[in-house]
């Protein structure tokens, strides 16, 4: 019983693998469609401390990142990424509404 639940758990982990091979790649090719310089990266870790390490490590110039707007009591209780990244980043940031978010 034990070694299906392992082999369910290593199938789970190969297909998201797979998923975010994927995700990379057309990310990377979105980029490159629209002369956007930079590189794409999927590294394990808290999102926020992460991605200001690979900031600083990478002397990136900027941080593009973008928003749920999950409101101020979610925000509050659960954190925000990018609430993280404008208060602990050491260059610029740009944080991106989706265009559905935006209220008429």
């Amino acid at each position: 019983m034990v070694m299906a639940d392992v082999t369910v758990l290593t199938d789970m982990w190969k297909e998201e693998e797979k998923r975010i091979k994927e995700l990379l790649e057309k990310l990377g090719q979105q980029m490159k469609d629209h002369g956007i310089g930079g590189k794409v990266k999927s590294i394990g870790g808290s999102p926020g401390e992460v991605i200001c390490q690979v900031a600083k490590d990478e002397n990136a110039q900027l941080i593009v990142t973008g928003t749920r707007g999950m409101g101020k009591i979610r925000r509050t209780f659960l954190g925000s990424v990018s609430d993280y990244i404008l208060h602990h980043a050491h260059v610029p940031v740009l944080v991106c509404r989706h265009k559905d978010d935006h209220k008429n």
